[in-house]
């Protein structure tokens, strides 16, 4: 199994230390011919206008699109997760839209705001230090997103089917469960893929 991280820009070096911590192969992600060779992406913090540029000039874009609607498992957090959103409220962008949630970028506030709260993540057996840094906030989301922890009534973690996002940024810690979360996604979409194949 590799896990991918996409390299095109943003804080891409803290998530594959992460990913490798937790004994996983990693590789950095810049072409949608990198993409076929990992079985999961995470898209890290940065600058989301920034990165979705790149990722149409490289071809990333659409073919990572493409990959997401057949169940490819896929992580975004802070300016990941609105690469990943349907709905930017503040801001006209394109995005993948692939997680039926409405953000507002920056929404608590600018880098010298940056700050840490412990919060409750559903599943997980005590509380998760959650650092936000220029993050955005989800104002609203659809029937089919499952809530995976709040913040001030705000969500801060969701999921819909294979796409997971944060708010907040899970590698500028030492706690790798939710890194851990998603690798155990990218593992359940392993075994879908290799199904037909036993059946065959």
């Amino acid at each position: 199994m590799v896990i991918g991280v996409s390299g095109v820009q943003g804080d891409f070096r803290e998530h594959k230390w992460m990913i490798e911590k937790l004994g996983i192969e990693t590789m950095v992600v810049k072409s949608s011919e990198d993409l076929d060779k990992v079985d999961g992406l995470i898209i890290p913090g940065g600058e989301s206008t920034t990165m979705i540029r790149i990722m149409k000039m490289t071809g990333l874009f659409e073919r990572l699109r493409e990959k997401i609607k057949t169940g490819f498992p896929v992580y975004g957090t802070c300016a990941g997760l609105i690469v990943l959103a349907k709905e930017i409220e503040n801001y006209p962008q394109e995005s993948l839209g692939v997680i039926d949630i409405k953000v507002m970028r920056n929404a608590y506030g600018r880098q010298v705001d940056s700050f840490d709260e412990m919060i409750e993540i559903k599943g997980f057996d005590r509380p998760f230090k959650a650092v936000f840094i220029r993050a955005p906030r989800i104002d609203s989301y659809g029937p089919d997103v499952e809530v995976l922890a709040f913040l001030d009534n705000s969500p801060v973690m969701c999921r819909q089917g294979n796409v997971l996002v944060t708010s907040f940024h899970p590698e500028l810690t030492d706690d790798a469960r939710v890194h851990e979360y998603f690798v155990n996604m990218v593992k359940e979409y392993r075994v879908q893929q290799e199904m037909p194949k036993a059946n065959a």
